[in-house]
C-alpha cells in the first residue's frame, strides 16, 4: 500500500483548489496566499452568524485581500466588536490600505474610530455626503480622507460606484476580476438591482458575483421576489446576501440559484481562485 505522506496530502489539496475555482473557509488566512491571483473576501462584521467564535452585530464589513490594495468596506457599528474579530481572524488593521464607507448609518460607520487608533495611517474613502464630524474624526487621527461623489479607481481592477441613490446616498465597490464584476453593498439603500446595473453600465461587463446587504428584511413576499427576478434578469451569476438582507429574501435567493447561493455571515470567507 502507498505510504501517505504530507506532501501528498498538500499536493492533492492543491489539484481539488485548482479544480474549483470558488471556495469558503473560515478563515482568510488558510487559503488566500496559496496562489497568485486568489481573491480573499471576508465577514468581519455581520449580523448573520457563521463561525460561532466571532461576534454578531447589526452591521456590516468586509476584507478585501488580493487586490493591489487590501480594503476594509464598512467597519460595522461596535468598534469593540470590529477589532475583536479581526483579531480571531487573524487580520492586523495595519494591513488594510484604505476604508472605503458605503453611507452614513452608524451600523457601517460606527467602528471607524476604534479601527483609525490602530491604524491612523489609512486612507478613508467615503460618500461627500457624509457629515463634516465624521471627515474631522479621519483627519484629526491623521489619515487621508478621500470623499467620493463620481465613479472613482480605489486601486487597479477596484472601483467605487460612486454616490448612488437621492435620500440616503450610498457608495457600493466594484472588483473586476477574470470571472466577471464582483459588487460589493452596505445596504443597497439605492436598491440592489440599481447598484448592480450601475457597475455593469461602468464596465459593460457581467456580473459574477453580489455580495453584501441588499436592504430587504422589511419587504413583502412580493416584493422581494421583484428583486430576485431583477437580479437574475441582470445576469447575475452568483448571490451572497447578508447583514439587511433579511431571512426570507435569504430563503428566496437560495431557491432561485441553488449551488450559486452562498450563505454568508461573521467570519465567513468566499475565496476565488485566478480572479485576477
Amino acid at each position: 500500500m502507498r505510504k501517505i505522506t504530507w506532501a501528498s496530502v498538500i499536493s492533492a489539496c492543491t489539484l481539488l483548489l485548482t479544480l474549483f475555482p470558488l471556495a469558503a473557509s473560515k478563515h482568510w488566512t488558510a487559503f488566500a496566499d496559496t496562489r497568485d491571483g486568489a481573491l480573499a473576501l471576508t465577514i468581519v462584521y455581520d449580523n448573520n452568524p457563521y463561525d460561532r467564535a466571532l461576534e454578531t452585530r447589526w452591521g456590516f464589513s468586509c476584507y478585501i485581500k488580493g487586490t493591489e490594495r487590501t480594503v476594509l468596506f464598512d467597519v460595522g457599528g461596535e468598534g469593540s466588536v470590529l477589532m475583536g474579530n479581526m483579531a480571531k481572524l487573524g487580520i492586523d488593521p495595519r494591513s488594510v490600505d484604505a476604508v472605503v464607507l458605503s453611507h452614513v448609518h452608524y451600523d457601517h460607520v460606527g467602528g471607524l474610530p476604534n479601527f483609525l487608533s490602530a491604524h491612523p495611517s489609512v486612507t478613508v474613502y467615503m460618500p461627500r455626503s457624509l457629515p463634516q464630524s465624521l471627515k474631522d474624526t479621519v483627519r484629526r487621527a491623521g489619515a487621508h480622507l478621500v470623499e467620493v461623489h463620481e465613479p472613482m479607481e480605489i486601486c487597479k481592477d477596484v472601483y467605487s460606484t460612486g454616490e448612488l441613490g437621492d435620500f440616503i446616498k450610498e457608495e457600493s465597490l466594484v472588483i473586476r476580476t477574470s470571472r466577471g464584476l464582483i459588487v460589493i453593498t452596505g445596504c443597497a439603500h439605492p436598491g440592489i438591482v440599481n447598484t448592480v446595473e450601475r457597475a455593469k453600465e461602468m464596465f459593460k461587463s457581467e456580473v459574477y458575483l453580489v455580495l453584501g446587504g441588499f436592504h430587504l428584511s422589511s419587504m413583502d413576499p412580493s416584493q422581494i421576489e421583484r428583486v430576485v427576478l431583477g437580479i437574475k434578469k441582470a445576469g447575475c451569476k452568483m448571490v451572497a446576501p447578508c447583514h439587511c438582507s433579511g431571512d426570507l429574501a435569504r430563503s428566496e435567493f437560495e431557491k432561485a440559484y441553488g449551488k450559486d447561493f452562498i450563505l454568508v455571515g461573521a467570519g465567513k470567507t468566499i475565496i476565488i481562485y485566478d480572479a485576477f
